[in-house]
């Protein structure tokens, strides 16, 4: 964090990113005496409603957030500037957004919780998006002219005002992960999946103890159950009941509710009821200590793709069972009917012995398994991300065998194929995994 005092004294010169939060209602003219430099500028929780119009003079500028501020519409002039390819607003109150605001390099657009209504058409003009968050908003369909978007590989459309799904984004030949909940066309299986029997469990049989951590979606603390005379550790999501990156809070609840068993998968106990505050919860198995995560999110410059810790290593044994633990548990989604989403390393808790969980479950998606052209669809989005997540952990493996490392190497292959109908089911890829590691 940075302040106005360090950049009216020059004590910034030369830097790459700037980050200023300081109540502003105006953009402060200082900033472009960082002209030659600045690359990243991050203006979130000000109370701005405007860029100037000479923004394009910080012609390095690469990334722009303005996230928590009170713009009604995305500012035009962030279009003429020469360097700008990610873009966020998140949580304004964005309802226009004119065909002049999207920049020709244009790779992360992040416009969640705001209250547009209609994209551009030009936005499919923008081939080099990538990722484009659009969760929380108002909008009624999507520009057609999206499907020229050939790089797009992630897109968030929950919680808006969409009567039916836009079949022909499942035609995008590197759409990997995919968020609709919350829509219209989907409100009768989530509301199927929260209607569900399920275990209740009183807030007044919980110890609250510390908190473990913190998601997007919500709160979770360890605690304790009481059970007559048994004492059960287990964790406590507490939801936080505003809109996410991905979606809507509730959504996530009834999709974690749906999952049912597996030994892939964290475990959910209980739907908490009687919260003094009302609030929304559950309570799951406690993850033991011995887990963490597999990788770090997406970064600025890595956009769609997890980073790894530069000192991982796995051997070929690690590396087949938590590939065989993750393939089985989407699996067992996809036969619940629903659809991760965010099938990713980041979202994936492992041990060095090869333990593995997905966990997670703010992206997931309901469909109906008895509409099978749809629901294959659907299935074989997600095996593209399990195809990104194999060619990530293969290249961290130092001991393949050469027998191994082909027979990886096709099933990556087949997994990343651009016509998703050509891609194995996860069965399939269940079965091919078995049959690599029996031959191990």
């Amino acid at each position: 964090m940075h302040t106005l005092e360090q950049l009216r004294a020059g004590k910034l010169k030369g830097i790459r990113r700037l980050t200023l939060c300081c109540g502003l209602t105006e953009f402060p003219r200082e900033i472009f005496s960082l002209a030659d430099s600045l690359e990243i500028l991050d203006l979130s929780g000000n109370h701005l409603s405007s860029l100037p119009d000479d923004l394009a003079r910080l012609s390095r500028l690469k990334v722009i957030f303005c996230s928590q501020n009170q713009f009604t519409q995305l500012p035009a002039v962030l279009g003429q500037c020469p360097s700008l390819s990610m873009v966020g607003f998140k949580s304004n109150q964005i309802e226009d957004v004119p065909a002049e605001s999207l920049p020709s390099q244009l790779r992360w657009l992040i416009l969640t919780d705001n209250r547009v209504k209609s994209l551009p058409d030009n936005i499919g003009d923008c081939t080099a998006l990538q990722k484009l968050m659009l969760a929380g908003n108002q909008l009624s369909e999507l520009p057609v002219s999206l499907a020229n978007c050939q790089a797009l590989e992630l897109i968030r459309i929950a919680a808006n005002r969409l009567a039916v799904f836009p079949d022909w984004l499942l035609s995008l030949p590197r759409l990997t992960w995919l968020a609709y909940a919350g829509n219209p066309f989907s409100h009768q299986l989530e509301q199927q999946a929260l209607r569900a029997e399920q275990r209740k469990i009183d807030w007044h049989r919980l110890d609250i103890a510390e908190l473990l951590g913190e998601g997007a979606s919500g709160l979770i603390y360890r605690a304790t159950l009481r059970q007559n005379d048994y004492l059960q550790p287990v964790a406590v999501k507490l939801f936080k009941g505003a809109m996410t990156s991905d979606g809507l809070p509730l959504c996530e609840m009834a999709a974690t509710m749906k999952t049912g068993r597996h030994t892939g998968l964290t475990q959910t106990v209980g739907q908490i009821q009687n919260h003094p505050d009302g609030v929304d919860g559950l309570v799951m198995a406690l993850i033991p200590n011995e887990f963490g995560n597999l990788a770090g999110p997406p970064s600025l410059e890595s956009c769609t793709r997890d980073v790894y810790p530069a000192e991982l290593r796995c051997s070929q044994s690690v590396l087949l069972r938590i590939a065989a633990q993750i393939a089985g548990a989407a699996c067992h989604l996809h036969q619940q009917g629903v659809m991760h989403g965010d099938l990713y390393a980041h979202n994936i808790l492992w041990t060095n012995t090869g333990d593995a969980l997905l966990s997670d479950f703010g992206a997931a998606s309901f469909f109906d398994p008895a509409e099978l052209h749809r629901s294959e669809q659907f299935q074989r989005l997600e095996v593209r991300a399990f195809g990104c997540l194999l060619e990530e952990l293969t290249a961290r493996c130092d001991d393949l065998s050469v027998s191994v490392q082909e027979a990886l190497q096709q099933l990556i292959a087949a997994c990343l194929q651009p016509q998703m109908a050509y891609r194995p089911s996860f069965a399939d890829i269940c079965g091919r995994l078995q049959q690599i590691t029996q031959a191990s």
